[in-house]
C-alpha cells in the first residue's frame, strides 16, 4: 500500500511554450523519457498514441492518486446507504413487519453496494476529467501523426535549465525524426 502524496493529483498543464520531438517507435520514446528524467527536465511528458508500459517510471512519474478519490468515494457512498436505510426503517417508518428488527442490515446490502459503486464511479470520473482539463474544445494540436502512430517527447518552457537550442539538439540527439520549437498561437 502507498501513501498518498500531493504530486500524485497533479492538474494537466496547457501546453504552450516549448520544444516536441517527434519519435516513431515506443522503445525510442522509452529511451527519451529515460534520457530527458536524468537530464532533469521537470514537468516534461510523452504524448502517446497508445498506453505504452513502463513509461511511467521511465519518466519518473508518481503513482495516480485516483485510486484514493475511488476508495473514498466508495467509502462515503458506503456510508450514504447505511445511514439512509436505516435512517428510513428505523425512525421515519418503523415499521414491524413479521417480527423482523428495525435494523435488519442484512437486508440492506444490495443497496449498499449499489450506492458504495455508484458513488465511486462517478466521483473517479468527475476528478479525472477535472484532473485532465476535460472538457475543453480548443486543445492545441501539437502534431497530427500524436494520434495514430508516433509518439511525442514535450519538454515545456518551465522546465528546470531549459535553453531552446540546448533542448532542440538533446531532442535531436535522441533520434527526433522532427523537432519543432512551439511558441504559443498569438505569437507565431
Amino acid at each position: 500500500m502507498y501513501l498518498p502524496k500531493l504530486e500524485q493529483f497533479h492538474k494537466y498543464k496547457e501546453m504552450d511554450e516549448g520544444v516536441l520531438g517527434i519519435f516513431e517507435t515506443p522503445e525510442a520514446i522509452m529511451h527519451a523519457a529515460e534520457k530527458a528524467k536524468e537530464k532533469d527536465y521537470k514537468g516534461f511528458d510523452c504524448i502517446l498514441p497508445y498506453p505504452v508500459h513502463g513509461i511511467d517510471e521511465a519518466m519518473g512519474t508518481p503513482r495516480s492518486g485516483l485510486p484514493w478519490i475511488t476508495f473514498f468515494a466508495g467509502i462515503f457512498g458506503c456510508t450514504i446507504g447505511i445511514l439512509f436505510q436505516y435512517l428510513t426503517h428505523a425512525h421515519d417508518w418503523p415499521l414491524n413487519i413479521s417480527g423482523k428488527s428495525l435494523n435488519a442490515w442484512f437486508a440492506y446490502v444490495p443497496i449498499i453496494f449499489e450506492l458504495t459503486v455508484f458513488s465511486a464511479g462517478i466521483y473517479t470520473v468527475a476528478a479525472l476529467c477535472f484532473l485532465s482539463g476535460i472538457p475543453k474544445a480548443t486543445r492545441r494540436i501539437l502534431h497530427q501523426d500524436l494520434t495514430s502512430h508516433r509518439f511525442g517527447l514535450w519538454i515545456p518552457k518551465s522546465a528546470k535549465g531549459y535553453n531552446e537550442s540546448e533542448v532542440v539538439s538533446f531532442v535531436k540527439g535522441l533520434g527526433g525524426s522532427e523537432v519543432t520549437v512551439v511558441k504559443p498561437e498569438n505569437q507565431k
